[in-house]
Order: C-alpha cells, then structure tokens, then sequence
C-alpha cells in the first residue's frame, strides 16, 4: 500500500487522533524537543503521528523483520553502546537496540507519536534505557554522541521523502568516529516490464478529456458561460495526472523483459549533504530478454545492514523492495509508464540517462526525466528515436 496517506482525525468517521498524554499523566509537551517547522508538519510529518499509519509500516514483515535481523543478529556491535534513532516512530527499532544490549536509545521522533513510544517503551519496561525526544532531529540536543544510528529513512523510490536528509545531518552531529549507519548503505535499480496499467492509465486520461468535453457543453448549454478557454489548462493537468506521474506498483517477477541494472548506489557513512541535495545523474543500460512492448520503467531499492568499517557487522542483512514472486514490500515499485509504448526484440539493450531532482516547491517529493532508445542489431532498435519522459513522484 503507498507509504503515505492522508489521516487527520475525524471525528465524523471516528477516526482517533495521536495520544496527548502518557499512563503517567505527562503531556507530550513534556517530551524533550521542539515541534517541528507548521508547512512540513502539514505536508509529511503528521501523517506519522497516527497509529493506523504505523500499523501498516509494522505489518510489513520484511521490513520490520529486516531491521530485527539486522540487530539481533549483530548483538555484540549494539551491546554496552549508545544508539540513536533517527525517526522512532512507533518505538520499535529503539526497542529493538535495548533487547540487543544498547547501554542508551535516544529515540527522535517529530510527531506526537513520540507519546504512543514513550508509552510503548514503558509497557516493555524498557524507559530506563530509552529516552523519547519529541522533535525534528535539526532541533533538538543530545547529550553525548552515538556508537550507532538506525533508521528506516527510506521512501518511494529510495529519496522521496528527503527524511535521509536528517539521518546525515545526524551522522554529522552526533556519530561518533567510526560509528555505524543501520542501513550503511543504499541502491537505486531500473527495470523494463510489461503491464496492463500503462494502457488503463492512457484509457482513464482520455476518458477525463472526454468528461471535460462533456462538461463544456453542458456549462454553455444550462448557462451561457463558454469554458473553453481552460481546454488547454485542463489537458496538461489530466496528462500530468494520468501519463506523467510515477505509480505505485506490485510488480511479479514475470513482468519483467530483462534484469534490473543498478544505477545509482549510496555509503551512508561517506555521503555529504551537498551530493544529497545535488540532482542525481546517471547512466543505465538495460538487457533485453524478450521481444515485444516495454510499458514501463519499474524503479526499486534495496539497503544493506554492514555496519562500518571499524565496526562491521557480523551478519550482513539485506532489504530488498525488488518484485518478488511472494509479494511485495509496502514501498513496492515505482512505475514509470512509456506513452506510447516502446517496441523491442530480445537481445536489444534500452540504452539512457536518468536525472532525479527535488521538486521546487516541495523538496520532499521528485521529478524524474528518462532519456533512452533502443539499441542493437534488430530492425525495431535500428528505427528506435530517442525519446525524453518526464515523471512526478508525488
């Protein structure tokens, strides 16, 4: 299911809202920390702040299950250490370093759900050694530096979100020499695949340019007033809607007509701010094993547990959000849908260049262009343009 979606509470729907005060009568007010910047909280952070959300996160066993591998089975680089979690959440990865024998958690999360955690690290008995901040991590102070950092920062397509933004600035400021990231490292991965979506979505955006049509003449027709004015400005929403926005995707195996090539991969350890912020730019060249049509570019990630170099991990742990005949991670895939569609034959490779960029007016979601054609010795790549696609992540 996509990793965010809209929660205010309700009281129509009954929907509850994030908890106000803790079993022991404390405010959340009363949490270390500031409340973080209102446009942000509005925009991402207060989806967080509900258990529902949560839940959903939780739920997903490869995930949850990932990080509870990747410190259990590394017990000894967490006992006796301090650790910070960027982004707590519910508690969970906080609650997981204190069964592994961390010394200290300070555990940072924005949103009221820092009351939910704090409640839920007292019922596991487990306040003596986790200590709740309520705060953005740019806010808020610590009082020593960490042996380790753990946070599961990653969003739709690895980057939207920009929450690993927070994970460096932290690495920065409270990492000690030598520390470990958990995840400590991060890739991005192309691939080609056939799908019926691409063709419904084409269906969906025409069947809106039709309802629009409809629309016009009936608003000219009951009351004299001629919109055609906004055909224009109404086409290119609907076409960004339908034809040019990543989708949230369960991708099988099957869907597939070449292996995934890796573009782009991360040291969480050695990446800067600047390279974070700077536009990502990269090559990519996709091996073809079927012939037929290319719907769509499917994009996916993965994130290693390997601790650092002087501090490795013993069992290196694997997150993987690439299509798997099982089913998916609640990331899932992001498709990036070919209008029209690209045609191939096996043994051709789709040859191109991806650029991943902040959105100007929302840093936390992305703009992606595709540039690619096809290559190789078949007729179809030797007639194969090359074509520009520009995609929103929202």
């Amino acid at each position: 299911m996509p990793r965010t979606m809209p929660s205010p509470a309700d009281p129509k729907t009954g929907n509850a809202g994030p908890l106000d005060t803790l079993s022991n009568g404390h405010k959340v007010s009363d949490l270390d920390g500031q409340a973080p910047e209102k446009t942000d909280f509005a925009n991402y952070f207060c989806t967080y702040g509900y258990l529902y959300h949560q839940k959903d996160m939780l739920e997903d066993h490869k995930r949850t299950g990932a990080y509870y591998q990747a410190v259990m089975q590394n017990r000894r680089q967490f006992e006796g250490k301090v650790v910070l979690d960027v982004g707590t959440g519910s508690g969970i990865l906080a609650i997981f370093a204190a069964k592994a024998g961390a010394r200290k958690v300070y555990a940072v999360e924005a949103t009221s759900m820092a009351a939910f955690a704090a409640k839920l690290i007292e019922a596991n008995q487990l306040s003596d050694r986790i200590k709740v901040i309520q705060g953005t991590m740019e806010s808020v102070q610590l009082p020593e530096k960490v042996d380790i950092i753990i946070s599961e920062w990653m969003g739709y397509f690895l980057l939207r979100e920009s929450m690993l933004d927070s994970v460096l600035f932290a690495r920065d400021r409270f990492l000690k020499p030598g520390g470990a990231m958990y995840p400590s490292h991060a890739r991005l991965y192309l691939a080609p695949i056939r799908t019926q979506a691409t063709q419904q979505r084409l269906h969906d955006f025409q069947g809106a340019m039709q309802g629009w049509s409809a629309f016009v003449h009936e608003m000219d027709s009951y009351y004299g007033v001629d919109m055609h004015c906004l055909n224009d400005a109404f086409h290119q929403e609907q076409r960004g809607y339908y034809l040019s926005t990543s989708a949230w995707a369960d991708v099988h195996p099957s869907q597939m007509q070449g292996p995934p090539t890796c573009f782009k991969s991360y040291d969480l350890h050695t990446l800067t701010m600047e390279e974070l912020a700077a536009p990502l730019k990269a090559s990519f060249r996709l091996d073809l094993m079927d012939s037929g049509s290319i719907n769509s570019f499917a994009g996916f990630f993965d994130v290693q547990f390997r601790g650092s170099q002087q501090n490795p991990a013993d069992f290196d742990v694997l997150l993987s959000t690439a299509p798997d005949p099982t089913g998916c991670t609640h990331w899932g895939q992001q498709t990036f849908p070919l209008h029209p569609t690209v045609e191939c034959t096996r043994g051709d490779q789709v040859v191109g260049d991806i650029t991943v960029v902040r959105r100007k007016d929302n840093h936390r979601l992305m703009e992606v262009h595709i540039r690619h054609t096809v290559e190789g010795a078949s007729l179809v790549a030797l007639q194969s343009p090359q074509r520009d696609s520009h995609y929103h992540i929202e």
